[in-house]
């Protein structure tokens, strides 16, 4: 055979994986060699396509439940379509003005989030889910300090758009509300714009390169940005919405795993955790096919995410979570866009 035969060859067997993997979705039954031939316009016969199928189960593509069914694909057959449409699907002109409306007026970035879960949640039909960053990587615009009784400080970090959020931070050493203020003032001067994580960093810094020079305010800046400050697990917010419709799907028939799905909806660490990889991932969308993490069987599972920004940083991360047998081209487009219009917003504030 030659190179460009087997390319042929090839690109023929991935369209008639596709074919199977779109032919399921629509319709949860095992796929026929039939009606595969039909959806490529008879261009192939039942029979080609199905010793193509025949290799593709060998391959761990394509499963078959029972000797005289069609084929189902495997995790393996998701993961490479996922990859196919990912690299190739557009949003369609209906969604994106639909979402467009959706999203259009919102006040604040909370009121943006809310309105981003409700959009992913209908067009999955599955989760939608939207992570704030750790407070740590939360851009600061202004920064405001309370004396509380018993050397606690209330300190506020107003971000883009007036997003607030507050912490108790229980510090060392004792503070007057006027050494808060002059605090406050001096990281509001010179720190506008910065993670509260960089903001250490660089107070760090300088008192390592110059100690002398800095005074009181500057150790003061250094002690209110404390570690403790920046701890993740109590100063996220996860938004979502949709696991009323997924109860009703017919992929969580088994009680069990829908269970631990819910579960991992009210911990929310572990929908934190999975959705953070976008931030790392080269891809601008990424989808994880499998969810081990979420439940004891997660083969069904199926994850696609991406991370929204801020002035060019990573803010946060938003995405569906759905059964394997989802409209992908349509998720994964939602999921672009939805993170372009927040980063958008977040950069207009």
């Amino acid at each position: 055979m030659s190179v460009r035969d087997a390319d042929l060859q090839e690109r023929r067997n991935q369209q008639i994986l596709a074919d199977v993997v779109r032919a399921y979705i629509e319709t949860g039954e095992p796929v026929s060699s039939r009606a595969i031939s039909r959806r490529l316009g008879e261009h192939l016969s039942p029979a080609t396509v199905r010793n193509v199928m025949a290799d593709l189960e060998e391959g761990g593509y394509l499963s078959q439940p029972h000797t005289s069914a069609g084929r189902i694909p495997t995790t393996a057959a998701y993961r490479l379509f996922a990859q196919t449409v990912s690299a190739q699907a557009r949003i369609s002109a209906e969604d994106e003005v639909w979402i467009r409306n959706e999203m259009a007026g919102a006040q604040d970035p909370a009121e943006s989030a809310e309105r981003a879960v409700r959009v992913l949640a209908r067009i999955s039909k599955g989760l939608g889910i939207v992570v704030s960053p750790p407070i740590g990587k939360a851009i600061v615009e202004q920064l405001r300090f309370v004396l509380l009784p018993d050397r606690r400080v209330l300190t506020v970090i107003i971000g883009p758009g007036g997003a607030t959020r507050d912490k108790v931070l229980q510090t060392e050493r004792s503070f007057t509300q006027d050494e808060l203020d002059r605090t406050g003032n001096y990281l509001n001067h010179h720190y506008s714009g910065w993670t509260l994580a960089a903001i250490r960093q660089d107070l760090l810094s300088n008192l390592a390169r110059d100690r002398e020079r800095y005074d009181e305010l500057m150790v003061a800046a250094l002690a209110l940005c404390d570690p403790k400050l920046l701890a993740e697990s109590p100063s996220r917010q996860v938004f979502v919405e949709g696991a009323a419709q997924m109860a009703g799907s017919t992929e969580f028939a088994d009680q069990t795993q829908f269970r631990e799905l819910l579960e991992a909806i009210e911990e929310k660490h572990k929908l934190v955790a999975l959705l953070n990889h976008c931030i790392d991932s080269p891809e601008p969308v990424l989808v994880q096919i499998g969810l081990e993490q979420i439940a004891t069987d997660g083969s069904n599972l199926a994850l696609i995410s991406a991370p929204y920004t801020a002035q060019d940083q990573a803010q946060g991360s938003l995405g569906v979570l759905g059964p394997t047998r989802m409209q992908y081209e349509r998720a994964i487009t939602a999921v672009a866009f939805v993170a372009r219009l927040l980063s958008d917003n977040l950069d207009r504030s």
